[in-house]
């Protein structure tokens, strides 16, 4: 049986510290947040810069996908059996290591193979984070301030990866969006061991579960491998059939193995928790509907109306600060009326804001006529960043805040590529053999159909949110930290 001794958690820092702390743990988002999205607006030129070939320059963005997506479950545990904070420097130090090598790439396969060190990179640290905001500050207010310090990084930096991979790319060439990744990423991860505190002693009897981390990472990695690689290379294709076929055998496996572990790698007990298993499908449609509008507002911004590279990022700059606003908002309004109320309000606003886009996409629009229903989207879509992660996290012990992350931001992966592949297959439906102004004009109403449906897909999770429920707390145990005399309670 497992030690019942303490677990490998961080230790609530001192009250002096939780603003430099925040800081970090913001500011390590923000790495995550634009390193997803800093290359997109740089792939012309680097595929013309290494010699990549129209099918093989996706991997680009696809290596980093797949591999973040297939080992954050693995990421995540790791973070409750070795520490969070082990967890974070090394996922950073990986980040930097990665984007050294991707600056100095000469060729194609040194760039993805970087390019999917970062993905193992994001999967250790993304989890780490979560852990960190969720068992460094009380819940309440409190932790609603920091997870809306968290979100506004990392909302917005999906929205600044793009504008800062402009003006890079515009200023300095392509390899300069990966060598920006390097400072930065080196000093957070020196910075965490002065800002937050120490792993606690890694729990005795506690045991690695290999074949459960064997199984669900390949297991996940194939999943998420068919799901960006069915677009381009055919649902029926041998090698998207095999991963689907092998990702589902693996994956039923895991739970075989999980079942019968001691020690599991994820415990199936968890999802008893309704905000867990609630909060997980809402992370999923989130990323399926929200989380794919970048993309087609990048295509309707360069390939309807022409835009370059840095002046798509600068068309950015408005949902960028809308984001900011949401965040904000939402960590205020949730600690006044609760999370699931706010959530369901920013998704209603989101999904509101999605049809006004939708309804001003035309190829002679102006830019002009987008921002109202950037605004509104923006808003809506920070706030529910900001809080669909805290939901998902309520009522989970501290020990197992690392794999309960690791579930969720699994979940917003795949989600991601699941809605991404669907709503892509709607949006280039119609479009083969045209050219000049036809192309644009189709390429126009199939980016105004998947806003569309993205938006009904929004309105849908916020049917799903309304099973959030505030989970009831119990004082089983209170103590007081000798550091700062701050009582902790344990729920």
């Amino acid at each position: 049986m497992p030690s019942t001794t303490s677990p490998t958690v961080s230790a609530a820092p001192p009250r002096r510290r939780l603003g430099p702390t925040l800081a970090l743990l913001a500011f390590a988002q923000l790495i995550i947040s634009v390193d997803y999205n800093i290359v997109y607006v740089a792939l012309p030129e680097i595929g013309a810069g290494l010699g990549f070939s129209a099918q093989s320059l996706q991997w680009v963005i696809s290596a980093y996908a797949v591999a973040f997506g297939g080992f954050l479950l693995l990421g995540g545990r790791a973070s409750d059996l070795f520490g969070p904070r082990r967890m974070f420097a090394l996922g950073l130090s990986l980040y930097a290591v990665s984007s050294l090598l991707g600056g100095l790439a000469g060729g194609p396969g040194l760039l993805i193979a970087a390019r999917a060190i970062q993905g193992v990179g994001g999967a250790f640290l993304f989890p780490a984070t979560l852990t960190l905001v969720s068992t460094s500050f009380a819940e309440g207010r409190e932790r609603n301030r920091a997870f809306a310090v968290w979100g506004t990084a990392g909302g917005s930096g999906m929205i600044l990866g793009s504008l800062l991979g402009g003006v890079l790319t515009d200023a300095f060439g392509w390899a300069s969006v990966f060598f920006v990744n390097v400072p930065p990423a080196g000093a957070a991860a020196l910075l965490a061991f002065v800002l937050i505190a120490p792993d606690s002693p890694r729990a005795k009897g506690r045991s690695f579960d290999l074949a459960g981390a064997l199984t669900s990472t390949i297991g996940v990695t194939a999943v998420v491998f068919a799901l960006v690689q069915g677009p381009e290379s055919g649902w029926t294709s041998p090698a998207v059939l095999t991963a689907c076929i092998a990702g589902a055998l693996l994956l039923a496996a895991f739970v075989v193995v999980e079942r019968r572990s001691a020690d599991p790698l994820l415990p199936l007990r968890l999802f008893a928790n309704r905000n867990l298993s609630v909060g997980t499908v809402v992370t999923f449609l989130y990323m399926g509907t929200f989380g794919t509008l970048l993309y087609f507002l990048t295509v309707y911004f360069q390939g309807v109306h022409g835009y370059d590279a840095l002046t798509t990022g600068l068309a950015f700059l408005v949902p960028m600060v809308a984001i900011a606003v949401g965040s904000q908002t939402a960590g205020r309004l949730a600690t006044r009326y609760g999370i699931r109320p706010t959530m369901i309000a920013a998704l209603l606003v989101g999904a509101g804001g999605a049809v006004i886009v939708g309804s001003t996409m035309a190829v002679g629009a102006s830019y002009a006529a987008l921002v109202p229903g950037l605004v509104v989207l923006g808003i809506g879509q920070g706030a529910g960043y900001t809080l669909m992660f805290g939901a998902a996290a309520l009522g989970v012990p501290a020990e197992e805040q690392g794999i309960a992350s690791g579930v969720a931001s699994t979940s917003q992966q795949t989600g991601g590529a699941v809605g991404l592949a669907l709503l892509v297959a709607v949006a280039n439906s119609g479009l083969d053999g045209l050219t000049g102004e036809a192309l644009r004009g189709a390429t126009t109403d199939g980016l105004r159909t998947a806003v569309f449906i993205a938006a009904a897909g929004i309105a849908v999770t916020a049917l799903v949110a309304l099973g959030l429920r505030k989970p009831e707390t119990k004082r089983i145990a209170e103590h007081t930290s000798a550091t700062e005399g701050r009582p902790v309670v344990h729920i």
